[in-house]
């Protein structure tokens, strides 16, 4: 008897399993929890689908770190900011400790970032009245920028 409810006990081959993930790892980083997902979509074994995905991982072939500084840096230079980045890392299923470790290792000028999305949006006009002024604040929290990071743009 399985002792997991939404695993099937039906034979599937390993191997289609590896050269499943290495096949999505081939388009781009994934993280564990996201290669997980997409595979039970695929495969009904879910005992196998960690045993491959424990290979894959002591292969280096998967890395949560390694996915949470292309992640960091694909949304940092769309414009995002290092809380909602943060945020979605954690909603990926990425450890704080690799969050950390790949922001510090990118070292991103988020001062900088806060500055390009600002221009991006606003461009060089100055807020009319108090209530652009909200609304451009709005707007950068939204992305995830610290007030810290773009209070001197608001005039302030």
């Amino acid at each position: 008897m399985n002792p997991d409810p939404n695993c099937d006990d039906l034979s599937v081959d390993p191997g289609a399993i590896r050269l499943a993930a290495m096949d999505l790892l081939a388009r781009r980083e994934h993280s564990r929890r996201e290669l997980r997902q997409k595979l039970h979509k695929r495969f009904p074994d879910c005992h196998l689908i960690e045993e491959q995905l424990d290979r894959l991982a002591g292969e280096n072939l998967q890395s949560d770190s390694r996915y949470a500084e292309s992640y960091l840096r694909q949304r940092g230079n769309r414009g995002y900011g290092p809380v909602r980045v943060r945020q979605e890392m954690r909603q990926k299923g990425i450890a704080e400790t690799d969050i950390q470790e790949a922001m510090v290792a990118l070292d991103i000028d988020w001062l900088h970032q806060a500055e390009q999305a600002w221009q991006r949006k606003f461009g060089a006009t100055p807020a009319a009245d108090i209530r652009e002024k909200v609304r451009r604040d709005r707007f950068m929290r939204y992305r995830g920028f610290d007030g810290e990071h773009y209070r001197h743009l608001l005039g302030e």
